[in-house]
């Protein structure tokens, strides 16, 4: 058996919770798999002070700053993660 590659896993990873709802994850988990794909997929995060304030927008993107110390590849992983744990329940 040949190790998947860190892309392709964690493309793997996003097709499994792009099929997950919502209202099956807590929002805690919501806002980590958000944060860690940002991280993933952008890097580090900016803050962006605008006049729309949105407290929805405001968690995410303070989740990602919270996170925004880690690199892309560790960000990946703990998508990953998150993924495989939430799939082997």
């Amino acid at each position: 058996m040949t190790v998947k590659d860190l892309d392709t896993r964690f493309s793997e990873a996003v097709e499994i919770a792009l099929k997950m709802t919502q209202a099956s994850l807590p929002q805690d988990v919501q806002l980590r798999l958000y944060a860690y794909y940002k991280q993933a997929t952008i890097g580090t995060a900016v803050s962006n002070q605008s006049d729309n304030f949105d407290l929805r927008n405001a968690f995410k993107t303070n989740a990602w700053m919270q996170i925004s110390h880690i690199s892309i590849e560790e960000a990946k992983e703990k998508y990953i993660d998150i993924i495989n744990s939430l799939t082997s329940k």
